[in-house]
């Protein structure tokens, strides 16, 4: 799935802003000049839900400094983000009742916003909740097939869905 995530990025130049956070939107929302649905936090990090979720319950982990490259983020942070991902994928879990999950940081390449962060993003649960069928007569989808069509059919987060999602996650942390 995230092969077509970054392909979508190949032929993009990198952030002309990677040591600046003065516009960067995840230093806004650590300092709440944005808004975000929280699913957890500490000194160190912020979990939000993505506003453009993959899937229901893909979740973003953001270390509270602002670091474009994860090759640069201090020793310090690094092991916050990672015990929070541990952390938030449990939640995830039990929450949303599917142990498969895909988590992914990206680095320069394919990264939207020039600030270290994780997307720990559930799997497909095709068995309760069917992918939209193409507007082809193929009855069989190819796994790429299901990934693109999953890709193309990304909806914004509904602000009552966040927040009953975000107390699911929550209860389980």
């Amino acid at each position: 799935m995230t092969s077509f995530l970054i392909k979508a990025h190949e032929d993009r130049a990198p952030s002309s802003w990677t040591r600046t956070h003065a516009d960067c939107p995840f230093c806004q929302i650590i300092k709440n000049e944005l808004p975000a649905t929280r699913v957890f936090e500490n000194d160190l990090v912020v979990a939000i839900l993505d506003i453009l979720p993959l899937r229901r319950g893909h979740t973003l982990v953001i270390p509270k400094v602002h670091f474009p490259r994860l090759s640069e983020l201090p020793p310090k942070f690094s092991a916050a983000v990672g015990e929070a991902v541990t952390k938030v994928a449990h939640a995830l879990t039990l929450a949303l009742d599917n142990t498969g999950l895909n988590v992914v940081c990206n680095q320069e390449y394919a990264q939207a916003v020039p600030h270290v962060h994780y997307h720990v993003i559930p799997a497909p649960t095709f068995g309760k909740q069917p992918p939209k069928a193409p507007s082809t007569d193929h009855a069989t989808l190819t796994q790429r097939e299901m990934h693109q069509l999953e890709y193309e059919g990304r909806t914004e987060l509904d602000d009552e869905d966040a927040a009953v999602l975000a107390e699911q996650i929550r209860s389980k942390l």
